[in-house]
């Protein structure tokens, strides 16, 4: 099996570079929150959390 790499160069302009940065912002947030509350609910009483039941708590 092959496997193949592409590499891009992007230059955002001023403002993509501003939403870009924002919206990031907000995953990697979203993403430490989630993990958190996988994390808790373990040490807390070894329950694992599902994809579904993470999911259901962000909407």
């Amino acid at each position: 099996m092959t496997y193949r790499a592409y590499r891009y160069r992007f230059y955002p302009a001023p403002e993509q570079e501003k939403n870009l940065s924002q919206t990031f912002g907000c995953v990697r947030y979203v993403y430490n929150r989630s993990l958190r509350y996988r994390q808790d609910a373990w040490y807390a009483c070894q329950e694992n959390i599902s994809y579904l039941q993470n999911s259901a708590l962000l909407t």
